[in-house]
């Protein structure tokens, strides 16, 4: 089965024989993600993530998706605070079902319910939510969780969709992004795409009005306008000021699912400065 790993460690579905008598004891931090410097972002949530987050597109097995840029080094996530809580104002949907996450069949049509059992919050002493009751029926707490996935894999669907149609309307392009370091000079950030702003003025009248009925023009347009926020991840490297810190909310409880700039990159020269691949 095939899952979206990236911060999960040791994924395993849930059943009642394993986890009949667990508990779950929801984290509050976000010490899971400190290392993530790109995370798997959903249409839906472009409105919200733009506020704080850059919003590129990158090539995947799955084809091409869109990512929040969280940092401007490898392992480092800007976004993730001294005491392990969030600096901004939107979370992304994929940290806030951690630590459960849908592994699909083969052919894409079957979704099991999974949880990485190296999670902390894991438990047999009663401290936080039963996952199944003592009938071995699964609990409310547990059906919200499924819920809450359920709505973030339809939105996957939709995200994958809205992609796929870039694609076919050539409106994807490489490009970099250079900020300046905490340390001075420049870093060229690159391995990440955008819409090429001139091929979508040129699209016909006919292309428009359906990507404007179906809200994806609106979409695109939130995305070039979310590229200036590699600005404040430039800012937050070299010491600046962020955003009130939140702690991680609960995905039963959760209510949502859903520098300078940059430059294509044939266009960009790295004389001069370091380069670092961005998105891996």
């Amino acid at each position: 089965m095939a899952t979206q790993l990236l911060i999960y460690r040791n994924v395993q579905p849930i059943t009642r024989d394993k986890h009949g008598e667990l508990y779950l004891k929801a984290g509050k931090d976000f010490v899971f993600a400190k290392e993530v410097n790109s995370v798997p972002l959903m249409a839906a949530e472009f409105p919200a993530a733009a506020s704080d987050l850059p919003i590129v597109f990158t090539d995947t097995d799955d084809g091409v998706l869109p990512v929040a840029v969280l940092g401007i080094e490898r392992d480092v996530n800007l976004m993730v605070d001294d005491d392990n809580r969030w600096q901004g104002e939107y979370v992304p949907a994929f940290f806030r079902r951690y630590p459960f996450v849908f592994a699909s069949s083969e052919d894409g049509k079957t979704f099991t319910l999974c949880i990485d059992e190296d999670y902390e919050g894991i438990n047999s002493e009663g401290r936080g939510e039963r996952l199944f009751d003592a009938d071995g029926e699964q609990t409310q707490y547990l059906s919200r969780v499924l819920s809450f996935l359920q709505d973030y894999q339809a939105h996957f669907q939709r995200t994958r969709t809205f992609c796929r149609r870039l694609v076919e309307l050539d409106l994807l392009e490489a490009v970099e992004a250079q900020v300046r370091l905490p340390e001075g000079g420049r870093r060229t950030l690159t391995g990440f795409k955008s819409i090429n702003r001139q091929k979508l003025k040129e699209l016909s009248a006919d292309q428009l009005q359906e990507l404007m009925g179906n809200d994806e023009l609106e979409l695109m347009h939130i995305h070039l306008q979310s590229m200036r926020n590699f600005n404040r991840l430039a800012r937050l490297a070299r010491g600046g000021n962020a955003l009130d810190s939140q702690a991680k909310p609960d995905p039963a409880t959760d209510e949502d699912t859903a520098a300078d700039q940059a430059a294509p990159a044939s266009d960009a020269s790295s004389t001069d400065q370091d380069s670092n691949t961005l998105l891996h």
